[in-house]
C-alpha cells in the first residue's frame, strides 16, 4: 500500500507587494474620505441650481410663451361658467387658486345664465417687475361678446408659473383707422407687369406647373390652400428699395367671396427677362 505524502510549495514575493496588499484597504478608505470632503466643499461654495430656475431666467429676456399660455388658459376658464353647474367653474379654477386669492379667484356666479369662451388670444403684455408680466387677453364669448382681461403672471424661484393677483376687465388696446399707405413709384415696365399678373394668376389658382415658368432658379413658393381666381390687378408699385413690387389685386374664391389682397413679389432681371424669386412669404423660415 502506497502512503500519500503532502506537498508544500514555497514561493517568494517582493516586500513592497506584501506591504501594499496589507495597506491597500486603508488607502482606499482614506481616498473615499478625501473625495467626500472635496464634494462637500464644492456644494458649499457653488451649490447646484435647479434646471427650472435657469430656464426661467433665460425666458425673461424674450417672450415667455408658457406664461402667455398660462394667462390665456386662466382667462378661458375664468370667463366660462354655468350658473346651473357652479362646481364646474370651481373645478376649472382649482389649479390657479392660492393663499393670495379667494376661492374661484373671487368669481361669484349669478342665479341663472351661462357663458362660453369661443377663443382667447394674448394681445398685449407689459413687464410689471423682473420675472412678472401683465398680459391683456382678448376673449370672444358667446353671451358677453368680445372681452379684454388683464392677468398678472410671475415665475416662482423654482420656475413655476403663478398668478400674482386678481384679473381686471379692461378696454381694448388703443387702435385707429388704417394708415394711408406710403406713396410708391408706379411700375411702368409693361413686360414686368405682364409677368407679375401671370405669376399671380397661377399662384392664386395653385397651378404650380404654370407658375414655375416665371420663377427664378432656386425660388421657393408656398401655394395657397384655397384656390382663387384673379379678377384684376388694381395697382403695381415698386417697393421703397426697388428690389420688389407690390401688387394690389382683387380675387374670388369658389364660393363667390371676393377679396382685395396686396402681394409683395421679389423680382429680378435675367438676360433681359423678368423672373419672380419670392411671393409674399418665405416658406423656408
Amino acid at each position: 500500500m502506497t502512503e500519500a505524502h503532502s506537498t508544500v510549495t514555497i514561493s517568494t514575493r517582493p516586500l513592497w507587494v506584501i506591504r501594499l496588499t496589507r495597506e491597500l484597504p486603508r488607502y482606499l478608505i482614506s481616498a473615499v474620505a478625501v473625495a467626500g470632503l472635496a464634494a462637500s466643499a464644492r456644494f458649499a461654495i457653488a451649490p447646484p441650481r435647479p434646471a427650472g430656475v435657469a430656464a426661467a431666467v433665460r425666458q425673461v429676456a424674450g417672450p415667455d410663451r408658457a406664461a402667455e399660455g398660462f394667462a390665456a388658459l386662466f382667462a378661458r376658464r375664468y370667463l366660462t361658467w354655468n350658473a346651473a353647474d357652479p362646481l364646474a367653474s370651481e373645478r376649472a379654477l382649482q389649479g390657479f387658486d392660492g393663499p393670495g386669492l379667494e376661492p374661484d379667484a373671487g368669481l361669484q356666479l349669478p342665479a341663472s345664465g351661462k357663458q362660453h369662451v369661443e377663443w382667447v388670444e394674448v394681445v398685449q403684455q407689459r413687464e410689471a417687475s423682473a420675472g412678472a408680466h401683465v398680459y391683456t387677453v382678448a376673449a370672444q364669448t358667446d353671451t358677453g361678446g368680445l372681452m379684454y382681461l388683464t392677468v398678472d403672471v410671475a415665475r416662482a424661484a423654482d420656475g413655476r408659473l403663478a398668478l400674482t393677483g386678481y384679473p381686471s376687465l379692461v378696454g381694448a388696446p388703443a387702435s385707429g383707422p388704417a394708415l394711408e399707405p406710403t406713396r410708391l413709384r408706379e411700375v411702368t415696365d409693361p413686360g414686368l407687369a405682364t409677368v407679375v399678373q401671370r405669376a399671380l394668376r397661377n399662384y392664386l389658382a395653385a397651378s404650380a406647373g404654370e407658375l414655375a415658368a416665371d420663377l427664378a432658379s432656386g425660388a421657393r413658393v408656398s401655394l395657397p390652400g384655397v384656390p382663387l381666381a384673379l379678377l384684376s390687378v388694381q395697382r403695381l408699385d415698386w417697393s421703397a428699395d426697388a428690389r420688389s413690387v407690390i401688387a394690389v389685386v382683387q380675387a374670388r374664391d369658389p364660393r363667390g367671396l371676393q377679396y382685395t389682397f396686396a402681394y409683395e413679389l421679389d423680382v429680378l432681371q435675367v438676360a433681359g427677362r423678368w423672373e419672380i424669386s419670392a411671393i409674399e412669404v418665405n416658406p423656408g423660415g
